[in-house]
């Protein structure tokens, strides 16, 4: 597996992009909690949203899925910040999901460190299903979707996440430089495959 960062754009880049919020929405699978239709609120602590001060209001929404099929993962960003997005698995405990994209920065005009860059993990392995997507330099015309392949296992509630990793952008005392979504999965292994050992389910679900 290759690490690499994305410098997207550099210092011009900072000139182009507006100062303050970027967020998205997870339209697809159904977020584990409830979004603003706004921004997509609140979505700033790792790993699945919420805030330090508001964690949030639960959905109860599980996605129901078979093991070795592709889900369709669909954004809509609601504030334009230049950066890329990670989809990673957790089967047995959130804690399993990965930290935020490592980040390179520096002190901005106002004294505050700002993002420049961010690392992308390629190819991904688990718990990453899927990195760098949707890498972008100027805002989306329309919504965003792409198809990532989910392992072939027994999962009674797995959690997805959707995080976006923002470039040009200050930190955030909730979240650093990441905005964060979830979903609650429960997959059901195809009998006609073979079981993907990468991703070791115990018999207690979280």
């Amino acid at each position: 597996m290759k690490t690499f960062t994305i410098l997207l754009g550099g210092c011009l880049l900072f000139a182009l992009a507006p100062h303050g919020l970027a967020h998205f929405r997870l339209l697809e699978p159904a977020s584990w909690l409830q979004e603003s239709e706004e921004l997509g609120d609140p979505q700033w602590s790792a790993p699945c949203g919420g805030t330090l001060t508001n964690p949030g209001k639960p959905t109860g929404a599980i996605t129901k899925l078979q093991g070795g099929e592709k889900l369709h993962i669909r954004i809509r960003e609601m504030a334009f910040h230049p950066g890329f997005y990670r989809v990673a698995l957790a089967v047995n405990s959130r804690a399993e999901l990965p930290p935020d994209p490592e980040a390179i920065s520096e002190e901005g005009p106002n004294g505050r460190q700002r993002s420049v860059s961010g690392a992308i993990h390629y190819p991904p392995s688990p718990p990453v299903l899927a990195d760098g997507l949707f890498m972008h330099v100027a805002p989306f015309d329309k919504e965003q979707g792409a198809d990532v392949e989910i392992p072939n296992i027994n999962c009674a509630k797995c959690t997805l996440q959707v995080i976006e990793f923002m470039a040009a952008h200050g930190r955030n005392k909730d979240g650093d430089y990441s905005y964060h979504h979830c979903a609650d999965l429960q997959i059901r292994a195809n009998p006609n495959k073979p079981i993907d050992t990468r991703f070791p389910v115990e018999n207690k679900q979280h």
